[in-house]
């Protein structure tokens, strides 16, 4: 992987990765465009990243050894480490970020249920 500071979109960051890593990251991306329609995508971290109501929902990104999806909230650790024995076993957990490789991608539903969890909680700090 190229490293450049000079990826201002989605696109333009995806084009700097090796193909089978930028194919896996578009399929991410396709399955949180599909579970969260009414986000934007920016730029934010060097990484792409969802917005939904102007707040940060969901990023992803690669690094030398793996592929990343950020969950972009600390109460999404508890959670994570409590599925890490079942739904996520054979991933590495750091924090609220899920490690994964591009021959194991991470599941649709897995995918879907965390934006979704993700919408419900931007949405529940929008009303505070």
């Amino acid at each position: 992987m190229r490293k450049s500071p000079s990826a201002e979109t989605v696109e333009g960051y995806l084009e700097l990765l090796p193909e089978e890593v930028s194919l896996a990251l578009e399929k991410l991306r396709k399955i949180i465009k599909a579970a969260a329609p009414g986000t934007t995508e920016v730029i934010s971290y060097r990484i792409p990243v969802f917005k939904y109501q102007g707040r940060p929902l969901v990023g992803f990104g690669a690094a030398k050894n793996h592929c990343s999806f950020f969950t972009m909230s600390s109460s999404m650790i508890p959670k994570l480490a409590r599925m890490r024995a079942a739904e996520l076993k054979g991933y590495d957990v750091s924090g609220a970020t899920i490690h994964f490789t591009p021959d194991k991608p991470l599941s649709a539903a897995l995918v879907t249920k965390h934006v979704k969890e993700r919408i419900a909680e931007n949405e529940k700090r929008a009303k505070r």
